[in-house]
């Protein structure tokens, strides 16, 4: 034996943290030749057989004492070279592998650098699985960053989960483990073994894995993300080109889960999702989808917002090939894709990356910090270069694999606060005494930044629900960056308003005016999302007062204001039906309420003709965030709770006229100034009969006449049917 009595410890023991510097095939030093070692628990007996090399021998590796370590030397050559092992089992089966131990590094200075700097921002072509062929042989190289683990071993199907055949190598002071596996390719699963700071044996999934088992199973799988035949370039050289703030944007919010099934426990895959999403979203005359998360999570509850998986598509719809056709899909049919990203906390499971190494590494020791109290969850500790760098790779590898259009950062007030939803004595204020996440700041920043400037075209979207100055402004001049930003101001004010029975609103018509007091200080998105149809909140139809008619009249002027008002829009799936329940992620959508009498199909169409009109007409899109696009007409007729304004391009063009009559009391002969004589064509009545409505209204149109009033050169004598929203547009 060679080795030292430390040495073979180390090995049996498996504690090595270099055991590559052991095994494998190394020079014996002083003396001529080679010797070659190889822990292999199930072998009987090993053979070393040269690969390229024909004039060099095989020779006989022989079990040292009782341990699982074989040892051979050989006097043919003192230079090392490329071999295979042969290994017979105690069963009598034999195989030939190449030694995982005698392959060099998959990882440089220049990428363990970039990844402790924090700059390595395609740490998915790095950690994690990486199918790879090196010297001929195919295989998979692994890496991992667990800086305070005493070893890390890969386990799967292809060494029988066993963490004594596989232990990885510590490189340098980076904190990463790598080792290249021959062999181990697409579909096999795979965990981390690893030994923790405290000396605590753990299973844990990767966390850059591709693709996971569907849960509770945890392991991740071996997978090529790479390999989908793309067949949207037209699209992507046209979102390059678009400027979103002066592009049309109307957002149909969708949980996979829970749109379609094909069954009552069996949802679509993302493959089969593809084509009847498509066609709906066509056909109601949406621009963009947005998924609620759809990175993989094992508490389906969570509604995806809790990841254990921040690179992994979720496998319970499919392959990540699937979701990325459905991507495409959606691409070709000229429709942007949106996702739910959430960077702001993750949960405790500890088989994903809470105490990964068994240390606070994801996460801040201190839980005034690193714990999210409302959800359980803990709070990424944003000032650490490998967490930060570990997130806006995250995002630049959505854009990247999966050709994603969009992020919709979720609850981005909790990293702005240190005191979010904390009593005094609960958060730690910042350096200077303040509230302000410092790091989180700076973090969204670069994500902001790096995302948009490596990705032309794509949006981030933050969902904040505070006062924040400068969420959508460029880092340069303070701002946070972001493309976006719901308006949770605007969606509150309106929704309390519906609520109101006619006759008291009178008295709360400033509730549907306010918004436009700030709405210039950033660049708003109304959103009527998910959030506002769960926990006891109704439907947006059972928010509605009155009867029946009533009710579904409400929710048309609702969406129409929603649609008209400056801003681009977000509507969650069953809004555009008159969906009665709450939303339910363990059932589909209440299709069937469009066979149940004309109100839900009214509905629908109405949904479908705003959004035909809506993208038709610039005035309605183009200059949502310039001044010179709105004016109110006349705001201040409460006692009828008549509201009117004027959409228009920045040069005054293209111009519409959006009448709000939010009482059921119809209004004949009301005058209301317009920008010009002549005729105005009455291009929506949300009254009209195809919506179910009483079909009252101007009988296509109004003439203006050159009598001044609103403040306008012209006006005309509108009918307002009762509950109602009337567009009107110049001939």
């Amino acid at each position: 034996m060679i080795l030292t009595a430390d040495e073979l410890r180390s090995l049996v023991e498996v504690k090595h943290q270099s055991p590559h510097s052991l095994l494998g095939m190394h020079p014996l030093g002083d003396q001529t030749g080679l010797v070659v070692r190889a822990l292999l628990p199930d072998a009987r007996q090993v053979e070393v057989c040269p690969v390229h090399e024909a004039d060099k021998p095989a020779f006989e590796l022989k079990r040292i004492s009782n341990t699982d370590v074989f040892e051979g030397v050989t006097k043919a050559a003192t230079s090392v070279y490329a071999y295979d092992l042969v290994i017979t089992n105690h069963q009598g089966q034999t195989w030939r592998t190449r030694d995982a131990f005698s392959f060099l590094p998959t990882l440089g200075e220049a990428d363990l650098y970039l990844l402790g700097k924090g700059d390595e921002r395609k740490i998915y072509e790095k950690l994690g699985a990486q199918l790879r062929t090196i010297d001929g042989v195919n295989g998979t190289s692994f890496a991992v960053w667990a800086p305070n683990a005493q070893r890390v071993s890969v386990v799967g199907d292809f060494n029988s989960w066993d963490g004594r055949v596989h232990p990885m190598r510590l490189l340098g002071t980076s904190g990463v483990w790598e080792i290249f596996i021959p062999g181990a390719g697409p579909g096999n699963h795979y965990k981390f073994e690893i030994r923790d700071a405290h000396g605590h044996i753990k299973l844990n999934t990767d966390p850059c894995g591709f693709f996971f088992e569907v849960a509770p199973k945890q392991a991740a799988i071996v997978w090529n993300t790479q390999k989908f035949q793309w067949t949207d370039a037209a699209w992507l050289q046209k979102r390059r080109e678009r400027d979103s703030l002066r592009s049309p944007m109307s957002i149909y919010e969708v949980h996979v889960g829970s749109w379609q099934k094909k069954a009552a426990a069996e949802s679509w895959s993302y493959r089969e999702l593809a084509k009847p999403l498509v066609e709906y979203v066509t056909r109601l005359g949406f621009t963009h989808v947005e998924f609620l998360p759809v990175a993989e999570h094992a508490f389906y509850p969570s509604w995806g917002y809790q990841v254990t998986g921040f690179y992994a598509p979720t496998s319970r719809f499919g392959t990540p090939d699937d979701f990325q056709f459905l991507v495409n899909a959606l691409h070709e049919a000229g429709i942007g894709v949106i996702v739910d990203w959430v960077p702001a906390h993750f949960p405790r499971d500890t088989w994903a990356l809470a105490r990964f190494d068994g240390t606070a590494l994801y996460e801040h020791e201190d839980p005034r910090k690193g714990a999210h109290q409302d959800w359980g969850t803990l709070i990424f500790n944003f000032s650490r270069h490998e967490v930060s760098n570990f997130l806006v790779a995250n995002a630049l590898y959505w854009c990247d694999r999966y050709h994603i259009d969009g992020l919709r950062v979720d609850a981005v007030a909790s990293m702005l606060y240190l005191d979010y939803s904390r009593k005094q004595g609960e958060w730690i204020p910042n350096q200077y005494g303040g509230r302000e996440n410092l790091e989180a700041i700076e973090f969204l920043k670069k994500f902001n930044h790096i995302t948009q400037t490596e990705y032309p075209g794509v949006v981030t979207i933050a969902e904040e629900s505070t006062a924040w100055p400068q969420v959508t402004r460029p880092p340069y001049i303070g701002g946070l960056g972001f493309s976006f930003k719901w308006n949770m101001g605007w969606m509150h004010d309106t929704l309390g308003y519906f609520k109101h029975e006619p006759i008291h609103r009178k008295f709360h018509q400033n509730d549907l005016t306010f918004a436009m007091l700030y709405h210039y200080h950033e660049n708003f998105v109304l959103p009527l999302s998910h959030d506002e149809v769960v926990h006891g909140k109704c439907s947006l139809l059972g928010r509605m007062p009155g009867d029946e008619w009533q009710k579904f009249a409400n929710l048309r002027v609702l969406i129409g204001y929603q649609w008209l008002f400056p801003g681009k829009k977000l509507m969650f799936m069953g809004g555009e039906l008159g969906q009665r329940a709450e939303w339910n992620e363990n059932s589909q959508l209440d299709w069937w309420l469009l066979d149940a009498g004309p109100f839900h199909r009214g509905m629908q169409r109405f949904v479908a003709d705003l959004n035909q009109l809506y993208t038709a007409s610039p005035g309605l899109w183009q200059s949502d965030y310039d001044p010179a696009g709105f004016t109110w007409l006349d705001c201040s007729d409460h006692d009828q709770s008549v509201l009117s304004f004027l959409r228009q391009t920045s040069d005054g063009k293209n111009q519409t006229v959006v009448i709000l009559n939010l009482t059921p009391v119809p209004r004949p002969n009301y005058r209301m100034g317009v920008p010009k004589t002549g005729f105005w064509k009455e291009v929506l009545n949300s009254d009209a009969s195809v919506y179910a409505g009483s079909n009252s209204g101007n009988s296509g149109g109004v003439m203006a006449e050159n009598h001044p009033s609103h403040n306008q050169p012209a006006s005309a004598a509108f009918f307002l049917p009762p509950l109602s929203v009337s567009v009107f547009q110049a001939a």
